[in-house]
Parts: C-alpha cells; sequence; structure tokens
C-alpha cells in the first residue's frame, strides 16, 4: 500500500520514470489539513509539560476513533482509560462464522481465520491515507473489494423492474446506463468543477481547495442530494427512467437513492475524495485494525517504558507499576480488559469530570473523549446538561442516523464462479437489483476456503423491512429474491452453518449505523467537528472533547472517525498545557486560518 507526501506528483516506477499525478486523498474539503503527514512525522505529535505525563484521560467508547486516540494519547505519555460497553472495534466488527461440515466429530468447529462477515465498515477507499497509515503500522493486507462493474467483482447483475441484465464493465450494459453515468460526471464538472477541487487535493493546496469549496458550501447547504440529480440540466434532458436507474443501481459502491434525501454536500464530499471509488477490504477482517492497536506494544513514547500497550495499562495498576503516576489510586482492569459501559457524565466541584459505569463505578478526570454515537449522550449515559452549550446540544440532538441491514452465510466455496456453458456467464454475479436485498456481494477466501456471501446490504427503509426479523428469516427472504434473479440456482445447498446479521439501529449503543445529514445541517456539523479547539469556550465546557465518523463531515468512512480522534489528541495535548513540535504543527494549529467556513446563524 503505497503512501505519498504532499507533492504535485510521484514519480511511477513501473514506468520508467513517467511523471503521474499524485494520488486524490481524503484531505479536506471542508479543513483541507494533511493528517497522514502529520502522524507520520518523526518530530512526533508533540510534547507534554512533565507534570502531565502519566495523567489519566477517559475515552469512552473503543471503536476505531476512540482506539486511535487512545494510542496516540499513550505515545504523548499520558494514560487513557478506554469504556467500552460492548466489545472493542465498534462498526469495524468483523464477526467469525461458526462453521461445520462433514467429516468434523461431533460437529466440532472449524477455525477458518479469514472467513468473516464484516458486520460495519467492510470497504476502505484508498483515498484514506489517515486510515491507511495504521494498517501498514500493524501489517494487515488489503485486497480489492468486489464493487459492481469492477475487475475483483468478476461480473455483475443487474435486476431492475423485472429485466436482468449481465456485465462485466460498463461497456456491456445497455447505453440507458451509460447515458446515467455520463450525465452525473458532467453535472460534477459543470456545477462543482470536480476536476479543478480534486487537482487542489491532489496538490494539497489548502487556500485553492478551500476558495472553491468555501463558495460551494454556501450555495448547496439547503440542497439535497435529490433536488440536485432532478434539476441538473444534464438529467433533465433524460427520462425519470434514468434518474431511476441512477437511484437504484447508481455507480461506484452501487445505489444513491437511500441518500437522495441527504444534504448534495455529503455527497458531493465523498465524490471530491474518491471514497465512493477504489475501495479494498481488509484480508481476515477489518476488527483487526482497532484490536492490533490495543494490544500494540509502544517503543518511542517518553514516559512509558518499552513495550507499554493498552492492554496492559489496562491490566495494572499505576500506583503497583509505573509509581510516577499521579493517578496511584487507579483501580485496575482485569486481564487487560476496558472499563465497562458508561451510565453518567458529571462535572465535580474541583473542576473534574466524574464519570461512572453501569456497574457503580465511579472515577473522575481531567479530560474525557467521548467517541460514542453523539444521540448515546442523551439516552444511554445520563450527561450534565453544563458540560456542552445549549447551542451544541442543539447540533448532537439533530444528528441524523441512517438504518442499515446485512444479512451473510458461509458457502462451501466460491461456487459462483462455475461457468454456465450455455451461456458462458458465471452461474451468479455481485448484484445490484430493486428487490430486498439490494446489494449482494460474493466474497472469494481462496482455494479450500469456505466463501461467504452478503445476501443483502440495504439502508433506511430498505434495511426496517429486515428489522422485525431472525437471521435465519432475513436469510430466507434474501435467499427467494435471488432466486427469482437466478431461477434453477440452489444457493441453499451450499450454505454452511448459521446466518450472521446486524440491524445498528436496534443496537441501543448504536442507534443507527452512520449519520446521514440532511440540508441546512451543515451549521451542526461544523460545531460538533470544531469543538476539540476550546480555547474560547467557557470553562465549565472546557475538557470533554468529541471524536468518531458522527463528527466528521465524512460520515461513515472510517477516515472520518480517524481525523476526528487526531484533533481530539490535538485538543486534549494542549489541555494539557503540551504543544506541538515547530517542525508538525497540528490540526488545531491551522484551524483559524484553514477551518471550515462559518455560515451566517
Amino acid at each position: 500500500m503505497a503512501t505519498f507526501s504532499s507533492v504535485d506528483g510521484v514519480r511511477d516506477k513501473h514506468s520508467e520514470g513517467r511523471y503521474t499525478p499524485a494520488p486524490v486523498t481524503a484531505f479536506g474539503p471542508d479543513f483541507p489539513f494533511a493528517y497522514d503527514d502529520w502522524i507520520k512525522h518523526p518530530a512526533g505529535l508533540g510534547a507534554l509539560p512533565a507534570q502531565a505525563r502519566g495523567k489519566e484521560v477517559a475515552v469512552i467508547g473503543g471503536g476505531i476513533a476512540g482506539l486511535v486516540a487512545a494510542y496516540e494519547l499513550m505515545r504523548l505519555g499520558l494514560r487513557p482509560v478506554v469504556y467500552e460497553a460492548e466489545r472493542l472495534g465498534g462498526r469495524l466488527r468483523s464477526e467469525r462464522f461458526s462453521l461445520t461440515t462433514e467429516g468434523d466429530a461431533g460437529g466440532a468447529t472449524n477455525g477458518y481465520g479469514d472467513v468473516v462477515a464484516e458486520l460495519g465498515g467492510m470497504r476502505f477507499p484508498v483515498s484514506s491515507a489517515s486510515f491507511y497509515h495504521y494498517l501498514e503500522l500493524l501489517s494487515l493486507s488489503t485486497e480489492p473489494f468486489p464493487n459492481p462493474l469492477t475487475e475483483a467483482a468478476g461480473s455483475t447483475v443487474i435486476d431492475l423492474d423485472g429485466e436482468t441484465w449481465y456485465a462485466e464493465s460498463l461497456a456491456d450494459l445497455p447505453a440507458l446506463f451509460t447515458e446515467v453515468a455520463a450525465a452525473w460526471d458532467a453535472a460534477l464538472q459543470r456545477e462543482f468543477n470536480l476536476d479543478g477541487l480534486q487537482n487542489a487535493i491532489r496538490n494539497r493546496d489548502a487556500r485553492t481547495l478551500k476558495r472553491l469549496w468555501n463558495t460551494i458550501v454556501a450555495a448547496w447547504d439547503d440542497t439535497s442530494f435529490y433536488e440536485f440529480v432532478s434539476r441538473a440540466e444534464e438529467f433533465a434532458k433524460l427520462s425519470f427512467r434514468h434518474r431511476e436507474v441512477f437511484g437504484q443501481v447508481g455507480f461506484g459502491t452501487g445505489g444513491w437513492d437511500s441518500d437522495f434525501a441527504n444534504s448534495m454536500l455529503e455527497i458531493l464530499r465523498v465524490v471530491i475524495t474518491e471514497c465512493d471509488s477504489h475501495q479494498e477490504l481488509v484480508v481476515g477482517g477489518v476488527e483487526q485494525l482497532p484490536r492490533g492497536l490495543w494490544s500494540r506494544p509502544v517503543n518511542d513514547s517518553s514516559y512509558w517504558p518499552k513495550g507499554t500497550s493498552l492492554a496492559s495499562l489496562h491490566a495494572s495498576s499505576p500506583g503497583e507499576e509505573y509509581p510516577d503516576s499521579p493517578q496511584a489510586d487507579a483501580v485496575p482492569c482485569p486481564s487487560g480488559a476496558p472499563r465497562g459501559a458508561v451510565a453518567s457524565l458529571h462535572r465535580l466541584d474541583n473542576g473534574r469530570i466524574a464519570v461512572t459505569e453501569a456497574s457503580g463505578k465511579v472515577r473522575s478526570y481531567e479530560a474525557v473523549l467521548a467517541t460514542c454515537q453523539s444521540w448515546l449522550l442523551t439516552t444511554e449515559i445520563d450527561c450534565d446538561e453544563a458540560l456542552f452549550s445549549q447551542h451544541m446540544w442543539m447540533a448532537l440532538d439533530r444528528t441524523r442516523y441512517m438504518q442499515s441491514s446485512k444479512t451473510f452465510v458461509a458457502v462451501d466455496q466460491a461456487f459462483w464462479k462455475k461457468v454456465d456453458p450455455e451461456t458462458g456467464r458465471q452461474i451468479m454475479s455481485m448484484t445490484l437489483t430493486d428487490r430486498l436485498t439490494r446489494g449482494t456481494y460474493l466474497f472469494d477466501n481462496g482455494p479450500d476456503q469456505p466463501g461467504v456471501i452478503c445476501l443483502t446490504y440495504s439502508w433506511m427503509s430498505d434495511a426496517l423491512k429486515m428489522l422485525p426479523y431472525t437471521a435465519a428469516k432475513r436469510a430466507d427472504l434474501a435467499i427467494r429474491a435471488l432466486e427469482k434473479i437466478y431461477p434453477g440456482l440452489d444457493i441453499r445447498e451450499h450454505i454452511i452453518g448459521d446466518p450472521v446479521t446486524v440491524s445498528w439501529e436496534s443496537n441501543p449503543y448504536f442507534l443507527g449505523a452512520f449519520k446521514g445529514a440532511l440540508p441546512g445541517h451543515y451549521r451542526y456539523n461544523h460545531r460538533m467537528y470544531g469543538h476539540f479547539m476550546q480555547d474560547e469556550m467557557p470553562e465549565a465546557e472546557r475538557g470533554i472533547f468529541l471524536a468518531g465518523d458522527s463528527i466528521s463531515f465524512t460520515p461513515a468512512w472510517a477516515e472520518g472517525a480517524v481525523q476526528t480522534a487526531l484533533n481530539a489528541v490535538w485538543g486534549i495535548l494542549t489541555h494539557f498545557g503540551g504543544r506541538t513540535h515547530p517542525e508538525n504543527p497540528g490540526p488545531g494549529d491551522f484551524y483559524p486560518e484553514l477551518g471550515p467556513v462559518e455560515l451566517p446563524a
């Protein structure tokens, strides 16, 4: 996995010195700061004053945002105390199948290491430069994700309105589909100068990018995605059928209609930063990343002994192992486990923030980082209202979460690769449809390994159709829909083990899969995103920080969670009197100049 610095271009080692453009990365557009450069700089992220080293910081949530922040805070010399209600990983959740096959004595479970169902994030755009930094840090490998009409998918079947098409590339589809693709591309170029925006990103030209993007924000904040598609002159020339096809199957990762109500700004961010293309999966499951950060020892901390990890910090009392720690009365967590679910957050008379677990245990901290979904601060967690301004509470509570449902089965082999001798086509393909399943993805884990089928991946109202049902019922409904697309194909005969499913909206610790900003929500997002800048806040509101993809301008992408975690690291470093290195200024150092545009109240 290649990484790139802030240059105008790179020399392609496979092209005999020919010049190739620098890649598009998630550099902005709202805040164009090079997070990937910051975290890789040899000077490090900053330094704490001696009296702050070893101090505890509560981190609520053991997902990717919480563990990136905890890992970097530990490297700086602080002592993160992670609270997790369920299990490490958050929505990077790789569920392993319990598989039995013929010949297993007594129905024993086989250990297939790479056979997982990715219940949360499963496809990661290579433009996510900061996220990939941590993958590289842990030596995790990736492969192209089998998105529709990609080489990794092999073949794609589109089934709409009772009509089915088989394709290995866009060129194999009728003109209707190429007309939709051309209209979308042309509308983006004409209305938003997509090439200009992406060139500024490639060149890490923050000022040009801000100039272009700030104008777009002011003009488009109140417009929905559907309004744009329905009114763009390129689509106006086409039929309703074209717009319907765009909504049902779209391009890149699949259909767009579940996003039609969202702000056009949110969709545009995805397109500009190429989050909707060039995506990879993590071999063996992406949950290895947060769990790897939990157990990875650090050898470059100025305070902690070599070999210290988050797990080891949670397995020992600082008073026993690190006598210089100012928190000698800390209660150890058994076996290196995080602490439990948080029940309440309250400010004490001495200014510290008390964190009470569901078990009743209470500890207080000078700084707390909340990486949970923002709705939890008014549902699962009894949060002292004075910790945030009413202006901020409006933003936290108005955040809108989208529903999502997935159902997976493991199968005995990648049987879909078999070719029908009569048609010359694969007997089953990556499938996009207007039926109940919406998206069906096929994962080949290699020779002698079971395959995995994501029978259905759906959002919003399509996801709610599955909500009342068991995993077995969901799998049955999905297979019945697929049997209409592939008559004569017996999918059931290949299934081994029980199906695995998820509906994030039914989980009290999530309440939804990811944020989906509505038109007019830019101001709310701006408040949440910039909350790590606390110098001008009242004293009563300082010391509690926010991170996670719902705080980001790019929800649903792990990169947004990582970037907001790094914002919080800078904020906490500053809160304890620390500073970044002069040769490696951090996000807060650039925020006054390059931060998001302020829209009028």
